[in-house]
């Protein structure tokens, strides 16, 4: 299993986060969270991966603040 990649390491990252963020413009609060869901699978999907996905869920899941 490889290491995931933490450091910033996608090409024109301001370009992608106005992409995201105007892919959500219009959307209820519903639809926004249906819309994150299926790009989630989509690039699950794209690493395939199951090891490196598990480590990828409990990495962002550590990062969740505990109340």
């Amino acid at each position: 299993m490889s290491a995931l990649t933490l450091s910033p390491n996608i090409v024109g990252p301001d370009e992608f986060y106005a992409e995201l963020l105007a892919a959500h413009d219009g959307l209820s609060k519903a639809e926004s969270d249906a819309l994150n869901a299926r790009l989630i699978l989509v690039l699950a999907n794209q690493i395939g991966d199951r090891e490196t996905l598990s480590q990828a869920i409990a990495t962002a899941r550590d990062a969740v603040p505990k109340s």
